[in-house]
């Protein structure tokens, strides 16, 4: 099982740093932004999963809702049970999966502010 870290201010966390540190520059920028996103949302709670090399949110009531996996070359945008989602624009992946679905995001590009908070209330809602 990995270890889970306290929750992550991204402004002092040293697990999160600790996470950022091996990968370039831009995915370590885009991994800020996309978790200070995240974070945003009201009733998320983020935790640095070392383990598994991500920064997990869970809700009180939802569970666990999504966690943010920086590589090599992009940050993916995993949601637990995004084969549940409504996804009109086609912006997950993951079809042979069996219950989850990822938004793959590269630094060069616009991250999808209004979807991703759309995937977020339709993630928590399913289960709270």
């Amino acid at each position: 099982m990995p270890a889970v870290s306290a929750v992550v201010d991204i402004n002092s966390s040293p697990e999160f740093e600790a996470l950022l540190a091996p990968r370039p520059p831009a995915i370590a920028a885009l991994t800020r932004r996309l978790v200070s996103l995240i974070a945003a949302y009201p009733g998320l709670e983020a935790r640095v999963m070392p383990g598994w090399g991500s920064v997990n949110f869970r809700h009180s009531r939802a569970g666990h809702v999504c966690g943010v996996f920086p590589s090599a070359d992009g940050v993916a945008l995993y949601f637990e049970h995004g084969r549940l989602l409504h996804d009109p624009d086609g912006l997950l992946e993951g079809k042979d999966l069996k219950r989850g679905r990822m938004l793959r995001l590269r630094p060069d590009a616009e991250v999808p502010v209004g979807p991703i908070g759309a995937f977020l209330a339709e993630a928590i809602a399913l289960f709270a």
